[in-house]
């Protein structure tokens, strides 16, 4: 069978027999995908000390990898479209393996910094492939089972990270938080090379270079501002240059797309109100959950006092309700709906981040956070379940580009939001002042939280519709 053949109308082709083996192995790809950024958090003090990194590089450690990731995200599922979503898995697996060796070995800034990036490209090229894969695999309530999963690991990746990379770092060291990812990833390149069917391509024509070039720029721009604006406020020229710079991107992307023989995306699935409800979802979702991990970390370690490996066990909590949530919400989301489900869910993450507004102590941080996360895990399923409801094979690669997207999206606003609101907390060490920031913060997040469940009641389309 040619690795060309497109979709012709016939009768469906039976369930791979290993498609939940095949969900495993990529649930666990993407998994290393997601903890890459929390677990190197983690270990930045003792990489800084080491290889003499100042704050500006070893912020870039952090961003610089997510910046590659988000912008070229759209791309990356563009070319699982065009080319087989099998061969752009293994190829963005390979490149991340490699690139995490080479992090792991790095001596200096410079290298460090071009592993990071590489990571973030193999990893712009596996995520939106991967769940392409998923999507076209299952069907049915096999899918939102299988949205479940996926989500699950994805929303406890986080959290989980935090755990890890006290560990690794407390024990063999930080190049470990690199080198633990060679093993896994060759492990899984085997075997997804072995068991993955060769789906084949959705999509004929071109790679459209000039139109990846340019929304890679305007996504990276406008990442990099909401970062920016963390440290130097949402006011500051740089950051106002860089938005005004994105929008003209944006704008000249999609002029491009109208002219385009082979245009990288149809823009007409962004007039659709299931991947607009999705994109919504999963960029509220993702800058709650990243806002409050970064809160909650700053809290238990400055204001409580907590050392990096206990902050990481008191954050195990939060990853297993986030998971277990997912879960169950890939279960149940077929029968609730995911307009219900997602009103319950961002109601759910309110009051949660309630918690620690009115009460202050390590329990209660503890406790609100893993109530919120109950509910940003049930959402995680219905961003993806909603967004690719209905997809056609051939804009499979190109939706969960946008989806993976704007999870980049979230998590950069989250965390730029945070530093904003709270960076008279995250500053300090003790006192009133330290705690009056946190309890704005979180009062923020019961408020967006509230927002956004108005908000989904209105855009999600109905259970039947």
């Amino acid at each position: 069978m040619s690795d060309t053949e497109t979709t012709t109308t016939r009768a469906p082709d039976p369930p791979h027999p290993l498609r939940w083996t095949a969900l495993g192995l990529l649930g666990l790809a993407q998994l290393m995908l997601i903890l890459d950024i929390t677990v190197v958090a983690i270990a930045l003090p003792d990489m800084g000390e080491e290889l003499d990194l100042g704050r500006a590089a070893l912020t870039w450690v952090v961003s610089g990898y997510a910046l590659t990731f988000g912008s070229l995200m759209l791309l990356g599922g563009r070319a699982a479209d065009l080319f087989g979503p099998k061969r752009v898995v293994l190829a963005g697996l390979f490149v991340f393996t490699a690139a995490s060796l080479t992090a792991g070995l790095a001596t200096g800034a410079t290298l460090l910094l071009a592993a990071r990036i590489a990571q973030g490209a193999g990893a712009a090229l596996l995520s939106p492939a991967a769940l392409s894969v998923v999507v076209r695999l299952f069907d049915g309530d096999e899918r939102n089972r299988a949205l479940g999963i996926w989500s699950a690991l994805g929303g406890g990746g986080a959290a989980l990270g935090v755990l890890l990379g006290g560990l690794i770092t407390a024990g063999p060291g930080w190049a470990w938080v690199f080198f633990v990812n060679v093993p896994v990833g060759l492990i899984v390149l085997v075997s997804l090379a072995r068991i993955l069917p060769r789906l084949p391509r959705a999509a004929t024509g071109s790679l459209d270079v000039p139109g990846a070039a340019l929304v890679a720029t305007a996504t990276g721009a406008l990442i990099y501002a909401l970062i920016r604006a963390g440290d130097h406020g949402w006011l500051n020229i740089v950051t106002a240059v860089l938005v005004a710079a994105a929008a003209v991107g944006y704008a000249a992307f999609a002029l491009r797309q109208r002219r385009a023989a082979a245009p990288l995306m149809d823009l007409r699935l962004l007039g659709r109100r299931p991947v607009v409800a999705g994109t919504f979802v999963i960029t509220v979702t993702t800058a709650l959950m990243v806002g409050a991990f970064f809160l909650g970390s700053f809290y238990l370690q400055n204001s409580q006092g907590h050392g990096a490996l206990v902050t990481g066990v008191l954050f195990l909590p939060v990853a297993l309700l986030t998971m277990a949530a997912a879960a169950a919400a890939g279960r149940v989301i077929g029968r609730l709906g995911a307009r219900l489900l997602a009103v319950v869910a961002l109601a759910v993450a309110a009051a949660g981040f309630l918690v620690p507004v009115l009460w202050s102590g390590t329990t209660a941080m503890v406790t609100g956070l893993s109530v919120a996360a109950a509910g940003l895990g049930a959402l995680f399923v219905v961003a993806s379940a909603t967004a690719l409801a209905g997809v056609a094979p051939h804009e499979a690669g190109v939706v969960s580009g946008i989806v993976s997207t704007f999870h980049e999206f979230g998590a950069a606003a989250g965390a730029a939001a945070v530093s904003s609101a709270a960076a008279t907390s995250i500053a300090a060490h003790a006192g009133a002042q330290t705690a009056s920031g946190f309890e704005d913060a979180f009062l923020v997040a019961t408020g967006v939280s509230a927002a956004a469940a108005v908000v989904a009641l209105w855009l999600i389309p109905a259970k039947h519709q």
